[in-house]
């Protein structure tokens, strides 16, 4: 399984060498990012560490990412992954959401891009991600599962050029299931968990398969304490999926190049999916873990 097929170690390369690479490839990012509409202007409270390191695959766990249109399940998968595999779920959304709550320097700009359904800069995300990695490897962390990033091309030449990414899943949906999970998306505003209302039963055609998605709902403690996320409205739920499929193709083209991309469509909702995703990825031998996955 590709999955399974371990990549050869590359050489480590000294820290120093790894940011001055990051800094000249964020520099060349930013001055594009200024020319394109989509992405928002560069700020200037971006930081880098000198302290990501590469480690050799045998002395850590897995380093993989997960690509997927806005809503398909990324968060969902990889967190049942994190925990199955004892490692760190990291969502790019999570940690600019967290900045959004904060009275930070970047909180007002990135809730003005967030509500226009726009992404963010490379260099507000690569600020954000670089400090997690850190005080990730500081606290003991080994591997991660990397879910929201990278998304565009230049993104993912940076990311090679500071650490090495094991394997890509490439989670597949077609749009109009996708939009309508979107639509269904609640947040509990007390404990913080996400659910879904959306309850989809979509008949196959043009060459699609039926699809169904039974809800997922909260507990009746909660019931009466979900909102809707800001930025799930129809309008900016296709705005996303616009600029997402507009530049996703050149990422999945890039893994692919390098054998590191593994395309999962998505056959219907989790009791569906999850077991054919193990399998997919060779853990179906799990199973003894598969309760604190389920978790």
């Amino acid at each position: 399984m590709a999955t399974l097929i371990r990549l050869l170690p590359k050489s480590p390369l000294a820290s120093r060498a790894s940011v001055s690479y990051f800094q000249r490839c964020l520099s060349s990012s930013v001055a594009a990012s200024q020319s394109d509409s989509l992405v928002s202007p560069p700020v200037h409270h971006f930081t880098v560490s000198p302290n990501l390191n590469r480690r050799d695959p045998k002395d850590r766990n897995v380093q993989w990412v997960f690509l997927g249109c806005p809503g398909v399940g990324k968060g969902t998968y990889a967190s049942r992954l994190c925990n199955l595999l004892g490692v760190p779920h990291i969502s790019t959304g999570d940690l600019v959401r967290d900045e959004l709550s904060s009275s930070g320097p970047l909180s007002e700009q990135l809730n003005e891009i967030v509500n226009q359904g726009k992404l963010v800069s490379d260099e507000i995300i690569l600020s954000l991600l670089s400090k997690r990695l850190v005080t990730g490897e500081a606290k003991g962390e080994s591997g991660f599962i990397l879910d929201g990033f990278p998304r565009t091309i230049k993104q993912a030449e940076i990311l090679e050029g500071i650490i090495d990414i094991d394997l890509v899943v490439n989670l597949k949906l077609r749009e109009d299931v996708l939009i309508e999970k979107c639509l269904g998306r609640r947040l509990c505003s007390q404990c913080g968990k996400n659910f879904n209302i959306a309850s989809i039963n979509v008949k196959g055609e043009n060459g699609y398969p039926a699809i169904s998605m039974a809800p997922l709902l909260p507990p009746e403690s909660c019931m009466s304490r979900l909102i809707t996320r800001a930025d799930d409205t129809e309008k900016v739920v296709k705005e996303r999926l616009r600029i997402y499929n507009e530049k996703s193709q050149p990422v999945e083209d890039f893994y692919r190049s390098r054998g590191k991309l593994l395309e999962f469509d998505l056959p219907g909702g989790i009791p569906e999916s999850w077991p054919k995703l193990l399998k997919a990825l060779d853990l179906d031998n799990y199973e003894e873990k598969e309760s604190a996955a389920m978790a």
